[in-house]
């Protein structure tokens, strides 16, 4: 069976947004983000400075990637995709680019992609990575633009958000995103495409500063190094094996989709709906707005009958857990999916 065919038919897979973000849970100095988890230090814009000293306190003592998987395996999932490098450009994996990962820079010092890798290939469980490709608010050449006011309100900021790190790095002009591109970006993306076994996918996000030619450089080197690997959508340009709706994009003309799909030739028939069992990506302990495992059964059936594939998201703790409400809905969909 070939790649494109496995992903028609897979329907269900299960994601993971897991990093320093965690530590956070949303909280900075008194006060809770409304927003999504992982984009704590955007939110609040908090300083590199500050920020490293998270991973001096990442010691997820009680993460075990068989228990992760096999708990995916026994909730009906058919791959697992988890964030390799979000944002803030932490590595989950022993990255020789620079020292801003999990092994160099925490106590816990273990390759967590790795060990999953390892997990999934004893279960036949399929893995993909999900790879920043363009922000990365720890570098000064991070790519980014204007994101626009909806946050601004909410933290007390006057004027524009912004997708990129300039509170530790406020020149625009002086940013040079193609360095970051060729010095990080690539060598790490190859790393993860030589290091970790078969991947199924690669899950990039984002695009705001890369350009055409470089979305098309990153697919090429994918494919060179992993031919069978898919490329989602969100490498950006028009580029990619298939299409990420919106995050949460639950109702969608297919029709519109596939007659923008026909602008780019690239880009074929298939679908992957993003989506949230609650309401962040990052763990959030005070968001317990979880969906039911009848409205994931509803919403996994929905999306089914379009042809969409249904990617919905869990943060584990700083622990390294599942939460609890989390793993007693996956056993409840996983228990009616057998049947």
């Amino acid at each position: 069976m070939d790649a494109k065919q496995w992903f028609r038919e897979a329907k269900y897979g299960m994601m993971v947004h897991w990093g320093l973000y965690t530590l956070l849970g949303g909280e900075w100095q008194g006060r809770r983000m409304q927003g999504i988890g992982e984009w704590a230090q955007q939110y609040y814009r908090i300083p590199i400075a500050e920020y490293e000293k998270l991973a001096r306190a990442f010691n997820p003592v009680f993460f075990d990637a068989d228990e992760w998987v096999q708990m995916a395996c026994d909730a009906g999932f058919r791959y697992v995709v988890i964030t390799a490098k979000h944002h803030d450009g932490f590595c989950l994996y022993h990255t020789k680019v620079d020292r801003w990962n999990v092994v160099d820079a925490t106590p816990f010092g273990r390759d967590i992609i790795a060990e999953l890798a390892d997990a999934c290939a004893r279960r036949n469980m399929k893995l993909g990575l999900y790879y920043s490709q363009d922000l990365d608010w720890h570098e000064p050449n991070g790519g980014g633009g204007p994101l626009g006011k909806s946050w601004a309100g909410e933290t007390g900021r006057e004027g524009d958000a912004y997708w990129t790190n300039n509170w530790d790095f406020p020149d625009e002009a002086a940013k040079n995103y193609a360095q970051c591109f060729e010095e990080k970006i690539k060598p790490q993306v190859k790393e993860l495409l030589t290091g970790y076994g078969e991947l199924c996918l690669m899950w990039f996000d984002c695009p705001s500063s890369i350009t055409p030619e470089q979305s098309r450089e990153l697919a090429a080197l994918v494919k060179h190094h992993q031919p069978d690997c898919l490329i989602n959508s969100r490498i950006g340009n028009g580029i990619g094996d298939y299409h990420s709706t919106g995050d949460n994009q639950h109702d969608f003309d297919v029709g519109a989709l596939a007659a923008s799909r026909e602008k780019h030739s690239v880009l074929s028939g298939l679908y992957e709906c993003p989506a949230t069992l609650n309401d962040t990506w990052g763990y959030k302990p005070y968001d317990n707005n979880w969906k039911s495992p009848q409205e994931v059964l509803e919403l996994l059936n929905r999306l089914d009958a379009r042809g969409v594939n249904l990617l919905l998201n869990v943060g584990p703790d700083p622990l390294g857990r599942i939460p609890a409400p989390a793993q007693q809905i996956f056993r409840a969909v996983g228990s009616r999916l057998q049947k």
